[in-house]
């Protein structure tokens, strides 16, 4: 598993710099979050959100399911970008490949436009947005 989540961040990497001079931070962040999809770490990925975020219930129980019911490849490119001095949105290409834990469950592939808004605190970005939630939800066990 460590593995995939190291070659989606490596492609991560590559796609983010398509966007002319995207701050190194937001490509961290940005990097980070489809990592730590890859690890199946929910907490991680919940880290930057902000908890009062329209619809942060819902992302925190979707990435929950998620995570425990899948293996997860997750990778992201940032298509646009548009700042101003303490906010930046951007909208971005994300990619998940969802494989049932169990032996004969479920896989599906997603790929969609994520449209993320984040504010600059004192020592980093805070996702204040993201849509659509539902991209997030998990596996069907059908």
């Amino acid at each position: 598993m460590r593995r995939r989540a190291l070659l989606w961040y490596c492609l991560l990497g590559r796609s983010c710099c398509a966007v002319a001079s995207p701050n190194p931070d937001l490509v961290d962040l940005l990097s980070q979050l489809a990592a730590a999809l890859s690890e199946g770490n929910s907490s991680a990925f919940l880290k930057p959100f902000d908890r009062s975020m329209a619809d942060f219930g819902k992302l925190e129980r979707n990435i929950d399911a998620m995570t425990s019911q899948s293996d997860i490849g997750s990778s992201v490119a940032l298509l646009e970008k548009q700042e101003t001095a303490q906010e930046v949105q951007v909208t971005l290409d994300w990619f998940l490949e969802l494989r049932s834990k169990e032996d004969i469950g479920p896989y599906q592939r997603r790929r969609e436009r994520v449209v993320c808004r984040l504010v600059r605190t004192a020592k980093s970005w805070k996702i204040v947005s993201l849509e659509p939630v539902d991209f997030f939800r998990p596996l069907d066990q059908r």
